[in-house]
């Protein structure tokens, strides 16, 4: 199997998880924060939505710096546009893991923010760690939120609290 294969598997299998917790969002609340530091419940939502663009980034951008290319800062401002930015992210990371060869992940990609921050790493690594751990780090982010807002938490990796 090619590593692609594997990954875009193990991308819609997490992305399944995904769309559960990106379903129980209540917009409305979007201005909810747990803390002040803290992002804004629609800023976090639309934030993991926006994750599988970094298998993208990291595929067709060899050096990422936040200085010239920025990010995003945009929260989505209904669950359609919420669950259509997680859609169409998700469907152009499947399509660009699909154009990769097992060579091209072991290219170096780099990210920094101009001269303040400065790392290099496999492509391999960088999508593990920068699309899929990013991913379900936020995501774990979003269930704490979401059950602080007393919204059901749906299982990922078995049944949640919420589910029998």
């Amino acid at each position: 199997m090619a590593y692609r294969d594997a990954l875009i598997a193990e991308l819609k299998y997490e992305s399944d998880l995904t769309k559960k917790m990106l379903e129980r969002v209540p917009v409305e609340k979007g201005s909810w924060r747990p803390h002040e530091k803290s992002m804004t419940l629609a800023r976090l939502a639309t934030h993991v939505a926006e994750i599988p663009h970094w298998i993208s980034r990291i595929i067709s951008i060899d050096d990422w710096d936040f200085a010239v290319q920025g990010f995003s800062s945009h929260s989505a401002a209904s669950k359609e546009e919420l669950m259509k930015t997680f859609h169409d992210k998700l469907n152009q990371a499947i399509a660009d893991l699909e154009t990769m060869d097992d060579e091209d992940f072991n290219k170096t990609w780099i990210v920094r923010r101009g001269d303040q921050m400065r790392r290099e790493m496999l492509k391999r690594i960088a999508i593990r760690g920068w699309g899929f751990s990013h991913l379900v780090h936020h995501r774990g982010q979003l269930s704490v939120y979401l059950r602080l807002l007393d919204v059901a938490v749906p299982g990922m990796y078995g049944p949640s609290a919420d589910e029998k």
